[in-house]
């Protein structure tokens, strides 16, 4: 299954750092951005992260949360936000059901193995539960900022 700009968000829950449990449900009523990431604490995964906490003040002055899910078991989830201070909820996806929703869960291939994995991919959604904005196949540099500003000529306030 996978998801295209305009429809609204696949339902989720899932447990998140801090003791958190996030949820669209949870989400109403505010937009916001959910990111999936392959791997908690690898150099591309740090960089995407680190990158969203520093874009941070700018995507709250719009409203904006930013939640990452990764299907990493919550554990090795929890050490990487507190060893980079990442202070927005990191969400495990261990059975990858969200990420198969969200079209995010794709057949990989790494010299000459196939496999399933992440699909780096980031979703704009609004406070409707809406999918606004898709990016697919993420290059981690600038992505962060290339995100902030989609949302605000987006104009989410």
């Amino acid at each position: 299954m996978s998801v295209v700009e305009g429809d609204m968000a696949p339902d989720f829950t899932m447990p998140a750092t801090g003791g958190r449990t996030v949820s669209l449900s949870g989400m109403k009523g505010k937009p916001f951005i959910l990111y999936f990431y392959p791997k908690a604490d690898t150099p591309g995964c740090t960089k995407e992260a680190c990158a969203f906490q520093e874009a941070s003040p700018g995507l709250e002055e719009i409203g904006l949360d930013v939640i990452g899910v990764s299907p990493d078991k919550i554990k090795p989830i929890e050490r990487f936000a507190t060893k980079y201070g990442l202070t927005f909820p990191l969400a495990s996806d261990e059975d990858h059901a969200v990420a198969e929703r969200f079209g995010s869960w794709v057949e990989k291939s790494m010299y000459g193995r196939k496999y399933m994995g992440i699909d780096r991919s980031t979703f704009l959604i609004d406070a409707g539960g809406r999918i606004l904005k898709i990016w697919r196949k993420v290059s981690v540099a600038a992505h962060a900022d290339a995100v902030l500003t989609a949302a605000r000529n987006l104009k989410l306030i």
